[in-house]
């Protein structure tokens, strides 16, 4: 006995069947899928790719030149300014440090960087951690001068600046110019700490604050352990620009005697060198300089990660 099919249901033959249909179309869908979104992603990277390679020449280009020329005497540099060391010369090193005094330029600079970086962190720190936890009159005033702090160029202060310090008897002094530092340093060091700040819990405060802890206990033993990856970040910007600052040093310290800063020295040997034709040094000298930055660089370089993306995602 047959089964019957109800009415209108009955097949057309000329009508291919459901699996025929899935059979047709997987093709074609794999066909636009790629040529779709995927095919543009596989362009946009090809474009980023070579954006980034590109950024990574200019970057780097310049600081692997100046160091493989810090390896080549002055004949090899003059008659083959992008050529390879036939031989190295590690002489330019001892002539840039002792007869061109570079050595003693880098110890200045970091003797004013050991008062100056830490003065700006802690003050930069304690300032923002007042600024994210608590509400009172001025709060958001107070926040915007330390925002705006950073729009304002030092070339405009340096005058007034100039006259204060003279004032208070410490023009040309190594006290003057690591406050002159701090002051330079501390809007950038407010304003970024202060947004790290705020993505900290502060559940983990107020506890410590019910269980008897100071406010001042808490923000040293509790919320700056916690603000690490954020200090270390600012700390790393901040001894980059100290360590390279030229113009507060230009008018505030002496380019002669025993203050002089690197910065001083570099520009001191850039035009003596280049009179006396001893590029060897000269950029043995630059390299000196650099090796600092980017030790420091590649020590904290997952910190500096962590610290710059830890208040993407709360």
């Amino acid at each position: 006995m047959s089964a019957t099919r109800p009415a209108g249901t009955a097949e057309d033959p000329s009508q291919p069947a459901d699996g025929d249909d899935a059979a047709q179309t997987a093709p074609a869908d794999r066909a636009a899928r790629a040529k779709g979104p995927g095919a543009e992603g596989g362009t946009l990277n090809v474009f980023a790719n070579s954006f980034l390679a590109l950024w990574v020449v200019m970057a780097a280009g310049p600081l692997l030149w100046v160091m493989v020329n810090s390896l080549r005497d002055s004949a090899q540099i003059e008659g083959k300014p992008f050529g390879w060391p036939t031989a190295l010369s590690f002489e330019n090193f001892a002539n840039a440090w002792s007869d061109a005094n570079i050595g003693s330029f880098a110890l200045n600079s970091l003797i004013i960087l050991a008062g100056s970086l830490p003065g700006t962190m802690l003050l930069g720190s304690m300032a923002a951690y007042v600024i994210a936890r608590f509400s009172f009159p001025g709060n958001r005033v107070i926040y915007l001068l330390f925002a705006g702090g950073m729009m304002f160029p030092i070339i405009l202060a340096v005058v007034p600046l100039f006259f204060v310090m003279d004032n208070f008897g410490l023009l040309d002094t190594r006290q003057g110019l690591v406050l002159a530092y701090i002051a330079y340093s501390l809007p950038f060091t407010t304003f970024f700490m202060t947004a790290f700040f705020r993505t900290l819990p502060g559940s983990i405060a107020e506890a410590a604050t019910i269980d008897g802890a100071s406010h001042l206990r808490t923000f040293f033993q509790i919320m700056l352990p916690m603000a690490k990856p954020g200090l270390i970040s600012i700390g790393i910007f901040n001894f980059l620009g100290q360590w390279n600052q030229y113009f507060l040093p230009l008018a505030l310290n002496s380019e002669d005697g025993d203050k002089a800063l690197l910065t001083q020295g570099l520009a001191e040997l850039s035009v003596n060198q280049g009179y006396e034709g001893d590029w060897g040094a000269l950029f043995a000298g630059l390299t000196i300089a650099m090796v600092p930055i980017l030790v420091v660089y590649m020590v904290f370089q997952r910190q500096v990660q962590e610290g710059l993306t830890a208040g993407a995602v709360k």
